[in-house]
């Protein structure tokens, strides 16, 4: 037998194993992102076999996912999404991979509170009650008279469909983790029976965990109430309205898509009008834009969807003291 048989062979003997193994009848859950991961394994404890689709370091918006995480979704009894205006590109692959599981899509339940988006690159209401004009609805036309490729054009109006879900960073209001800790509890009883009461337990702790966390966070705001800071793009409004604070406006409207040469002179305008003091930024490929459109004022970085930290169930908890410190390192020494 040739050595390339042997291979294939021995390719086929692990994947076949790995089928096996599978086959077991332990529930699988398979969830899209970090911070969702981690409210998942506070429910599930060691009941379940757990797995992430996008990883931490890796974008949501337009994530490709390798051979063996399409595996383990076309195995998941439960899956659990943030939704389709995080993740665009994975209804397709749940639909076709997992059509017999169980979906669950965290913007569409009823339990769920939805932002709007806020557009444009100031939020409107300041600190100072200063004005700044909000960023005009032509920025196609801009784009065209600057020479942007259509390609990118096509890409702005597709991230405007996207925000017609809402602001799908939902999970940084820790009430919505609290509210789908019972639903996901829910879901796994019905598909274990036989440990629903786990996992009604450990929802129950989980809540009573980010009360705790969100009292605490609550307290150590009081100091940054009316700081003027701004954001790279707009992804911490679920967290700002739950703690009573504000960001005066935003570098891009999403991070996924590069802010205009008209949007990045807006937001100058912003940061002198506004005396803003922080720039609130996840991890930056770009950080010379940032620096080009905030001069001198410090850039915190600080990652909504956990970049940094290691996935399991503490992971939640740190995403949400991670924003609480940053805001707190904003504040002038």
């Amino acid at each position: 037998m040739g050595v390339g048989k042997m291979r294939f062979f021995g390719i086929f003997a692990v994947w076949f194993g790995l089928s096996i193994q599978a086959s077991a009848s332990e529930l699988r859950v398979a969830v899209d992102i970090a911070p969702i991961h981690s409210i998942v394994a506070h429910v599930a404890g060691d009941k379940v076999r757990l797995d992430l689709i996008v990883p931490v370091s890796a974008s949501p918006h337009d994530y490709a996912m390798r051979p063996s995480e399409a595996y383990n979704l076309s195995k998941a009894d439960v899956v659990i999404w943030v939704g389709e205006g995080l993740t665009p590109w994975l209804e397709g692959p749940i639909e076709k991979l997992a059509p017999t599981a169980r979906h669950i899509e965290l913007l569409g339940l009823s339990e769920t509170q939805v932002l709007p988006f806020r557009e444009g690159a100031g939020f409107g209401k300041h600190s100072h009650g200063e004005h700044v004009p909000e960023e005009e609805h032509d920025d196609h036309e801009t784009h065209k008279e600057e020479g942007h490729e259509e390609g990118h054009e096509d890409e702005h109006a597709n991230n405007h469909d996207d925000h017609a879900q809402g602001d799908p960073h939902v999970w940084l209001d820790p009430q919505n983790a609290i509210a789908w800790a019972y639903v996901i509890a829910d879901a796994l009883g019905a598909a274990d029976p036989q440990n629903s009461a786990v996992y009604n337990a450990n929802a129950k702790a989980f809540a009573q965990r980010i009360m705790v966390v969100s009292d605490e966070i609550t307290q150590q705001l009081e100091v940054v109430k009316g700081l003027s800071f701004i954001v790279f793009h707009d992804a911490f409004h679920n967290f700002e309205q739950r703690f009573g604070i504000e960001a005066v406006g935003a570098i891009s409207d999403s991070d996924a898509v590069p802010p205009s040469p008209k949007r990045i002179a807006l937001v100058r305008d912003l940061v002198a009008a506004q005396n803003v003091q922080c720039v609130l930024a996840g991890p930056l490929p770009n950080k010379g834009l940032v620096r080009a459109v905030a001069g001198d004022v410090p850039i915190v970085e600080v990652d909504e969807a956990g970049a940094g930290f290691d996935l399991g169930p503490d992971l939640y908890e740190s995403v949400l003291r991670s924003i609480a410190t940053a805001l707190t390192a904003c504040l002038p020494k």
